[in-house]
């Protein structure tokens, strides 16, 4: 079974986005993996839709659709609660869920430019 990729696309206000950032990288994410139905996660701010606030894609990566699953019965509603009551309508947010197919990873080290 392959790994799960789910994705949650946030739209932020943007004279709150530096506080909501803050509070995800150290609040809602730590929350997130700590139910443990998660390998690992990534933060990606998303450029090209920018005109009304600052849209960031929270990615967590689940060893199989059975872990996320789980995720979404018993822990996704009171986290997602958490964040509303937190944050309303300042924030937009959708869920896609994608299954990990195939990926490559460079064989190469990362090179440092400085």
């Amino acid at each position: 079974m392959n790994r799960v990729l789910y994705n949650v696309t946030c739209s932020v206000d943007a004279e709150i986005h530096e506080e909501w950032l803050d509070w995800m990288m150290f609040k809602h994410i730590p929350d997130v993996m700590n139910t443990g139905m998660f390998l690992e996660n990534r933060v990606c701010r998303i450029h090209e839709y920018e005109e009304n606030g600052v849209t960031y894609a929270i990615q967590y990566v689940a060893r199989n659709q059975s872990d996320l699953n789980e995720y979404m019965e018993q822990f996704a509603p009171a986290l997602q609660k958490e964040h509303a009551d937190k944050y309303g309508s300042r924030v937009a947010a959708f869920r896609t869920t994608l299954e990990i197919v195939h990926e490559i990873r460079s064989p190469y080290p990362s090179v440092n430019p400085n």
